[in-house]
């Protein structure tokens, strides 16, 4: 021990490199007896596992002296790995590609898959949801071609060889330190009855360290494995240093612990062991007791029991609990003994185990599967510790976790057939999973109630338990279905008899789970959820293994396992009818739809026919079997139409949910398929009569089936008669027509279900692979068939592109069903047969009316078309029979007669339903064989109805009396006394012995006897009880039954002929020589007139004798004579059903009159150019301004104009928008970032560049000067918008409190002002007060006058010395006052204050006339960015201009502008250079060259009073323009080199004395320059640029086009608001001539120009005073700016007011691009991975949606980004889900996504996994919606955020 004490004071590194050398000698036996003793002290398990110094050490002494990452880089660089393997954990993207993989489970990793070649490939991404491997580089899971290069070319293979020191330390330290982990996992352990949760979870902590210190090791690559491998595996090494050395105490108490752990590790524990150790093995199917004898030892305390084998009582005895006997196979102890270990693999996989599977434990075991050696005796051990990981998860409180962890690992063993047969075959896997299987299934049993309720012996699992409810034994279903599916496992099954039977047994336990019983009497009170357990058990622990076997028995030498299976499905289908005491009738009002012994026999029996060529009468029971076989599917079907007849209705909700569920797309092909296929087995073998009769029994319509009109039925209320009739009919034709077991390839059943389908709706692509039933095997994911299920959809349907609505809603691709499949391929049975919804069968027929309607096929209401079908398997040909039988024949018959007779409760669906059968006997005939026909015998009541089966020969069978037995109240009874004369009284009883007699009842009793004493000759079946026969009598209530005989004389064909008559109304409407005359092409589609001619022409072609029928009958033409005694009732029950008719149609004209009513307002409402409110927008020509404007209030529909004392106000959307901020000078949008290289500068946007500006003026010059000199609202600007419509403001204010009483409403806040506009629903938060219209001087308002300039200078300065008045106060300026209020709240604090001291007058001032600023640029922006357009655009719709700027005006008209500091004057005089009058302190003003020129005139037209004749705007514009061009040149001539400027100045210096020279652009150029000049400064900055720009010389087009495009945003503003003010028109024009036709608009040209090229920009001026004086003026301002340097001036001198129209980022084509850069990547702020990331598609931030970690005051990021990016507007792309979110203020929407894929479908969140596309449509909607600010229009769905996004 010296030694080691020693050594640990020594440093680590040097130990370890001095003892490396000592292990290397070879000699090493002192260096091993040092390393040992100094590792007990380090790795002494008594230390806090927390302690991390022995971790330290281990590395240090594993790199043997070397730094542990240098050790690493050395150690991989020997990988000679050919796996990736790399494990990947829950919510990992990954990747799968069906073209590449061999097992449906394949995965990839992102790298290994984008560094493979899958162009082309069925594949997709998609989240992991229980964590997984990847398969690159393992050839028994997927194909080489799918592997990426690096494990392609197999780079591993030639790695060298590793030197054998290198690991050395490891092979010493490692067992060392993984018997450490284990001890400290012994020692933790506390069983998890005494212990919580957390006592485990506190172990698992500290141990982390240390785990993932073993993971690391994986990670070095193959080498290290394989060292780790010997380690884990080394049984010797296990022997040595499990228990512990003899002294030592500690490891003897921690080896005494996990001997303790181990004793309960069986699926028995010691204890039941002890007990029934003294009973006998040998147990009858009977006897035993549940889970006991499925390990071979008998039920505690029966030791006897074994004796009493057949003694039914015993089974009783012990719980109702199933037997089962057990092959003698899985009497394997390994199963049911404790588990003994054998090295450190087994342990650790035990203690991984009792640990509930912690992540890091799993994820260290599985990074070491690459390693092959590893891999198989690491299966083998997961096999061996299989039933005890399934124990554990049964009482495990995680479950599903635990779930998702085991499948994790199983997933990764068991899907590599090599492996998968090694241990079926070495470990016995499949007894073990079976026996597990059945194990856990008996801890839910619970005894059947079905049929016999006391006496049941039958137990099946209760759906209520939580092993059902929560899929708890999903990994082990999952692991069972995933073996069977390799075929060498699937046969070892096939071939283990007793294996099967077992299985058999364990399916038998979900046979009739989850019993529903009809609720007569009241509702239930609690409607229980279980069906969702059930249906899940069934599909995955019963069919999904079933679709698994029948995938390998698909060929002729796998006949035997069919027959096999069959056999015992047959025997245990006895078991299970003896146990639940079935006799013939099932019990009534009780249904379960688990029958999966029923659902196997079909299978397997379609199998064999369909692929293995067996005969079908070989696998078939006698017949008595086959009658108990068919009652249960049929009662079922039978329980559809129940439901659908709302009988079921006191059973609740769940009860639909069932029926629905049962049909539904994911679990028809494994429920209702099978069993239908079983009914036409049945049917096919059975006697028809039996089978027609029993089906209209199960239905419960016997009684109605009478020729009496009137009847009474004891099971059926009156309004359930007719869906169930329906019902059984439809059940009929199903049954009869259904071919998709009987003879369709897999390529027709593909598209039959395709075509059914789509005709039901439109389909994405996506929804229809949904919607296939998939068959078998639904892990392949493959549609079976030879055909494609793509070449398919493209055969039958049309794709629709995706489109948008106006109304903004994004429709996805959808698939069309094409013409030809509506003519040919329609078929509403099947369509009926797939419905999980009824309206969807209504939904097909209006589709298919539409269709017909369109192609002029069929103009009426038509009938579901017939469709002929696949002929059938020879097989099956005994179906017909049903077509052909008499029992049909006579329903058929009495079904015309009454729908002749009008009696109740019949449809025109009955009839549908009654034609289809016969067409269906005429298009299958039975072929005669006569030997087979039985002599008639006379007693049955049948045969005297139709002289023989052949539906032809009966058609036209004439039946003359019927005897029926009616109420003595129904008008057949005869009140007339006893025939008086002998004649009458003879021929009244010859009637009476010809008169038919019909009960179904008795003539299936009949057949069941007869079928009964055929098959079984013993006396003691004979007798059957015929208990349940009575049901049937009806009550003996009065009135009395009394029998009558009708006088009928019709046949079904005169019938048919009298239907079409009525069907027609025409009496005559089939002429006798219809039939030559016939045009059988019209026929396929039609109403029930062209289904009875196509029928009749059917029949008369196959048959003369029918041919003479028809035109006999036809000859007759006698119009249709009413019964003979047709009642007073019978009329009574007409005359409702047509005024029914008749009232339903007023309601249909009613509904259609209000749509169109409906339609119109809309069209008035979306498009708000109505005259009335024209008006009231743009204050239209001048004739309106003569009277007051009218308003009309929307609220309470009054007209009116607005008064000072009841306002109008517009209906306006107050919003706060940066969408001007971020406009650029460039056109094209900046591109989305998607490398780490790229970036986004936002510098050179509008609203950073308005800000610099600002900034740097104010730096300079008063504060209060600037504040006028600039716009603010750029960003945070408020934008104003209506939807033209007016209200009272009182009535507004009633209107908003009703809103604030009704809280039902969604999406928006009354307490914050919002609401929607009463008429057109619009959003909306303020209302805009209407200034009362003016009529009086409104003449001279307009009027031009021909003042001097001069003059009109003058007067504008008049006008501005004008104090504003305060207006008086009154209900309209209080109004006005609360507007500003709002207008104020709508932004944020921050967009307002820009002055040096916030809340000023001065800031106030710049922010309202900043407001007018936003509106107008915005609709300039709408407008498309210039005014070509001219008038009308959706922009000006939404305008409230005129009245806004009112409101403004009078707001504004409070703050007047110092005189002295007027910028007019400085306009429009040279003023004299006041000396320093003491204003030296004081900064100077803004010079005029710096200032805005917009800003101004806003600032003018707001503080001059309203209303302002058009001359002075007129002047205000014209003495702006000239300074605005003056700005130009002076721009301009900083953009010169010296050189030019030079010439430019001596060229225009000639110019100055000319004529005109005020309007010559040269020399006021040349001015402009050389006063500049004078002070060289400002154009010295500029030397050094302009050299390098100015290649290009300036000619004077150049200069010209220059000058205009600088001044064309002053004049296109100008002109905007002079629309506005005067109503002036805008009119179009082509975009190079935008100039001059603004210039004359706006009066600065005189009239249109002759050519468009001689418009000069310096034409327009006009100048008040002497133009040089002026701008001598104003260029000496900006020299006189001492203390700024030139370039600063130079900065303001050069502004440039154009900008481009706002852009969204350029978003690239593929969205994987963006996902695999954004997905990963770290958040700026907070450093880490979010787990919901954002991008800003506006500035393309990367943000962290609803993340805590960026959280700030209670807000989330995406919405503090949209506060500080749009003003509260955000548009985040989220790249999770690929789907656009919208942030509004304090709402949120999903807008959509803008990727689609292939098939033009949205992925939201992923899900599916398909490549992307960015569809440049939508993205262009998205970026029209954001600049036009109607986001909150078109978009519906708004919700509350909570700042929590």
């Amino acid at each position: 021990m010296m030694a080691a004490s020693l050594l640990l004071r020594r440093d680590k590194k040097a130990t370890a490199a001095h003892l490396k050398a000592d292990l290397t000698r070879t000699d090493n036996s002192s260096g091993v007896r040092q390393l040992q003793e100094l590792l007990d002290v380090v790795l002494n398990p008594e230390k806090p596992a927390a302690d991390t110094d022995a971790l330290d050490w281990c590395k240090c002494l594993i790199a043997g002296g070397d730094g542990f990452e240098d050790f690493c880089k050395t150690v991989r660089s020997y990988d000679n790995a050919t796996l990736c393997g790399l494990v990947w954990t829950a919510n990992f993207v990954a990747y799968r590609c069906r073209t590449c993989g061999i097992s449906p489970c394949m995965s990839l990793c992102a790298e290994c898959f984008n560094n493979g070649d899958h162009t082309g490939h069925d594949f997709n991404m998609f989240r992991s949801q229980a964590g997984g491997a990847c398969d690159c580089g393992d050839g028994n899971v997927m194909r080489e071609t799918g592997f990426c290069r690096r494990h392609r070319l197999r780079t591993g293979e030639n790695v060298p060889s590793i030197p054998r020191d290198l690991l050395l330390m490891s092979e010493m330290v490692l067992p060392r330190f993984i018997l450490c982990i284990i001890q400290y996992l012994r020692d933790g352990y506390v069983e998890p009855d005494t212990s919580t949760e957390r006592d485990l979870q506190k172990v698992l902590q500290q141990l982390e360290p240390q785990i993932s210190f073993l993971e690391e090791l994986t990670k070095m690559g193959g080498a290290m494995r394989t060292v780790l491998t010997k380690i884990l595996t080394n049984q010797q090494t296990f022997k040595e240093l499990s228990m512990g050395q003899e002294e030592n105490l500690y490891a003897k108490k921690n080896y005494e612990k996990y001997l303790s752990a181990l004793k309960n590790s069986g699926l028995v524990s010691v204890e039941e062991k002890a007990q029934g150790a003294a009973a006998d093995v040998t147990v009858g199917a009977e006897g035993g007791a549940g889970a006991m004898v499925l390990l071979g030892t008998t039920a505690p305390g029966s030791p006897d029991e074994s004796s009493k084998e057949e003694d039914q009582d015993a089974g009783q005895s012990v719980g109702q609990r199933k037997r089962v006997k057990l092959s003698s196979s899985t009497k394997d102890p390994c199963i049911i003994e404790s588990l003994k270990h054998k090295c450190f693999l087994e342990e650790l996989l035990f203690w991984t185990i009792k640990y509930e599977f912690p992540q890091k434990m799993v994820t260290f075991l599985l990074n070491m599967l690459p390693d092959q050696d590893y891999k198989i005796t690491f299966t083998k051990t997961f096999v061996q510790h299989y039933a005890f990981i399934m124990k554990t998860l049964m009482k495990s409180h995680e479950s599903d976790t635990m779930s998702n962890r085991i499948v994790h690992i199983s997933v990764q063993l068991f899907s590599n057939e090599e492996l998968a047969r090694h241990v079926t075959e070495e470990c016995q896997l499949l007894d073990i999973m079976v026996t597990v299987l059945l194990y856990m299934m008996e801890s839910c049993l619970i005894k059947s109630e079905l049929q016999d309720e006391e006496n049941s012996r039958h137990v099946v699992v209760n759906c209520s338990e939580a092993l059902l409810k929560n899929n708890t034994y999903w990994p082990l279903v999952s692991d069972f279905i995933n073996i069977l599916s390799h075929q060498s496992v699937a046969k070892k099954f096939l071939e283990d008899h007793s294996l099967l039977m077992l299985w058999m047994s364990f399916v038998s336990f979900f046979q009739g789970m989850n019993l529903n019983k009809r609720e007569l009497n009241e509702h239930v009170e609690f409607e229980s959820q279980t069906y969702y357990a059930a249906f899940a058990a069934e599909l995955e622990a019963c069919a999904q293994p079933m679709w698994g076997l029948l995938t390998h028995c698909k060929v002729k030498e796998t006949q035997e396992y069919t027959k096999t299976v069959v056999r015992y499905c047959l025997e245990t289908l006895q078991i299970w009818f003896d146990a639940i005491g079935f006799i013939d009738e099932p019990a009534p009002n009780q249904v379960t739809f688990h029958l999966p012994l029923h659902r196997y026999y079909a299978m397997f029996l379609s199998k064999a026919v369909k692929c293995q060529g067996l005969d079908l009468d070989s696998l078939l029971p006698d017949q008595e079997m086959l009658m108990k076989i068919m009652v249960h599917p049929l009662q079922i079907q039978a329980c559809l139409s129940e439901i659908h007849s709302n009988m079921w209705v006191r059973n609740g909700l769940q009860i639909k949910g069932q029926a629905m569920t049962y049909v539904q797309s994911h679990f028809c092909n494994s429920m209702i398929d099978p069993d239908i296929y079983l009914l036409q087995v049945c049917a096919s073998r059975l006697d028809p009569d039996y089978f027609i009769s029993s089906v209209f029994e199960r239905f419960k319509v016997v009684d109605l089936l009478t020729m009496a009109s009137q009847h009474q039925n004891a099971v059926l209320d009156s309004e359930q008669e007719r869906p169930m009739l329906e019902g059984a009919l439809t059940f009929l034709v199903i049954l009869t027509s259904l071919r998709i077991h009987l003879g369709m390839t897999d390529d027709e059943i593909l598209r039959a279900e395709m075509v059914s389908q789509l005709c039901m709706n439109d389909r994405t692509h996506s929804a229809l692979l949904d919607l296939i039933p998939e068959n078998p095997n639904p892990k392949s994911g493959i549609v079976p068939g030879s055909c494609s299920f793509e070449e398919m959809l493209s055969a039958v349907a049309d794709f629709k592109a995706p489109v948008f609505e106006p109304g903004g809603s994004m429709q996805q691709g959808m698939y069309t069903p094409k013409a030809e499949v509506w003519e040919k391929e329609f078929d509403p049975i099947m369509v009926v047969l797939r419905t999980v919804y009824r309206r969807d069968v209504q939904s097909a027929m209006d589709r298919y009316s539409a269709f017909l309607k369109q192609s002029g096929i069929h103009t009426g209401n038509p009938w579901p078309p017939y469709k002929e079908r696949t002929p059938l398997h020879p097989c099956y040909k005994g179906l017909i029979k049903l077509l052909h039988c008499k029992t049909l024949h006579i329903v058929i018959f009495t079904l015309l007669y009454k729908i002749w007779m009008d009696h109740q409760n019949m449809s025109e669906h009955v009839l549908c339903m009654v034609l289809y059968l016969i067409e269906l006997g005429l298009d299958n005939q039975v072929q005669d064989n006569k030997e087979d026909e039985e002599p008639c015998i006379e007693e049955h009541c049948h045969d005297s109805w139709f002289p023989g089966t052949n539906l032809l020969s009966n058609l036209h069978h004439v039946i003359n009396f019927v005897r029926v037995r009616v109420p003595e109240t129904a008008p057949e009874v005869k009140r007339d006394p006893p025939p008086s004369t002998s004649a009458e009284a003879s021929s009244y009883g010859q009637n009476l012995r010809e008169a038919q007699v019909f009960s179904l009842v008795a003539e299936r009793r009949r057949k069941f006897q007869e079928i009964i004493n055929r098959s079984n000759t013993e006396a003691a079946q004979v007798v059957r009880p015929k208990s349940s026969s009575t049901r049937w009598v009806p009550p003996g209530t009065p009135p009395q039954l009394v029998t009558e005989i009708l006088e009928i004389r019709e046949s079904m064909l005169s019938l048919l002929i009298k239907l079409h008559q009525k069907l027609s109304s025409k009496q005559n409407s089939l002429s006798s020589s219809w039939l030559d005359d016939m045009d059988t092409s019209r026929h396929a589609h039609g109403d029930g007139i062209t289904a009875i001619e196509r029928i009749l022409t059917k029949a008369a072609t196959r048959s003369c004798q029918i041919r003479r029928s028809i035109q006999d009958i036809c000859g007759k033409v006698c119009p249709p004579v009413p019964p003979k005694k047709n009642s007073p009732t019978d009329k009574k029950t007409m005359d409702k059903e047509e005024r029914r008719q008749r009232a339903r149609e007023r309601q249909q004209k009613l509904l259609a009159e209000f749509a169109s009513r409906q339609k119109s307002f809309m069209e008035t409402a979306m498009d708000v150019e109505s005259p009335d409110t024209e008006a009231a927008m743009d204050l239209g020509p001048s004739e309106v301004m003569e009277s007051e404007v009218l308003y009309d209030c929307v609220i309470c529909g009054q007209s009116g104009p607005s008064t000072e004392d009841r306002p109008t106000g517009l209906v306006v959307l107050l919003q706060a928008s940066s969408v001007l901020g971020h406009r650029c000078k460039n056109k094209e949008a900046k591109k989305l970032p998607t490398s780490d290289e790229e970036h986004i500068y936002p510098a050179d946007t509008c609203g950073v560049a308005h800000d610099v500006r600002l900034t740097l003026m104010q730096q300079f010059f008063k504060d209060s000067s600037c504040l006028q000199s600039v716009s603010i609202g750029w960003d945070g600007g408020v934008y104003v918008q209506t939807c033209g419509h007016t209200l009272h403001i009182d009535c507004h204010k009633s209107y908003m409190e009703s809103l604030r009483n009704d809280q039902v409403l969604q999406g928006f806040s009354v307490d914050k002002g919002e609401f929607t506009c009463p008429l057109c629903r619009q959003f909306a938060n303020s209302v805009l007060p209407c200034r009362p219209g003016r009529g009086t001087e409104a003449g001279t308002w307009h009027t031009p006058t021909n003042k001097k300039t001069r003059v009109l200078v003058k007067e504008v300065e008049d006008l501005q010395e004008k104090l504003g008045l305060f207006p008086a106060v009154s209900n309209l300026t209080k109004e006005m006052e609360l507007v500003i209020k709002d207008i104020k709240n709508t932004t944020q604090k921050k967009y307002m204050d820009y002055g040096k001291n916030p809340g000023s007058p001065d800031n106030d001032f710049l922010f309202m006339y900043s407001v007018a600023r936003t509106n107008l640029e915005l609709e300039l922006v709408h407008r498309g960015g210039n005014l070509c357009c001219g008038g009308a655009s959706a922009a000006a719709k939404r305008s409230c201009l005129n009245q806004l700027f009112h409101v403004l005006a009078m707001h504004m008209r409070l703050y007047s502008i110092d005189s002295a500091y007027n910028p007019w004057t400085k306009l429009t005089q040279v003023t004299q250079n006041r000396e320093a009058d003491g204003f030296e302190e004081e900064r100077p003003e803004v010079s005029m060259l710096f200032r805005d020129v917009p800003s101004l005139l806003i600032i003018f037209v707001l503080t001059m009073p309203q209303p302002l004749r058009k001359e002075h705007f007129t002047c205000v514009v014209k003495m702006l323009y000239n300074l605005q061009f003056t700005q130009a040149l002076a721009a301009l001539s900083t953009k010169f080199s010296p050189e030019e400027r030079q010439a430019w100045s001596t060229s225009g210096a000639l110019k100055r004395n000319s004529a005109n020279a005020e309007k010559s652009f040269e020399a006021l150029l040349s001015h402009v320059i050389s006063e500049f000049s004078k002070d060289t400064s400002v154009y010295k900055a500029n030397t050094e640029g302009t050299s390098m720009l100015s290649s290009s010389v300036w000619s004077p087009q150049s200069i010209e086009f220059n000058l205009q495009q600088f001044c064309l945003p002053f004049l296109r503003l100008s002109c905007l608001l002079q629309h506005h003010l005067y109503g002036d028109n805008l009119t179009g024009c082509l975009e190079e001539e935008e100039f001059s036709s603004l210039a004359v608009c706006l009066g600065l040209l005189p009239s249109a120009p002759q050519a468009s090229n001689n418009v000069h920009s310096a034409s327009c001026l006009e100048w008040a005073v002497s133009a040089f004086d002026l701008v001598t003026q104003w260029c000496t301002e900006v020299k006189e700016l001492s203390q700024m340097q030139a370039e600063q001036s130079l900065t303001l001198l050069v502004q440039d007011p154009q900008w481009a129209a706002p852009r969204l980022l350029q978003l690239p084509d593929n969205y994987n691009i963006i996902f695999q850069y954004y997905h990963r990547k770290a958040c700026t702020a907070c450093k880490k991975v979010p787990k919901d990331p954002a991008l800003c598609l506006v500035c393309g931030a990367f943000v962290c949606l609803k993340g805590v970690c960026c959280k700030q005051q209670g807000i989330c990021e995406c919405v503090l980004h949209s506060q500080h990016c749009g003003a509260a507007t955000g548009i985040f792309l989220l790249i999770n889900a690929s789907v656009i979110i919208i942030i509004r203020g304090h709402r949120f929407c999903l807008w959509g996504s803008v990727y689609l894929d292939a098939h033009g479908e949205e992925d939201r969140d992923l899900r599916r996994g398909k490549p992307l596309f960015l569809c440049e449509e939508r993205y262009r909607v998205l970026e029209q919606q954001w600049v036009s600010h109607t986001f909150d229009h078109i978009n519906k769905r708004w919700g509350p955020h909570y700042n929590g996004l």
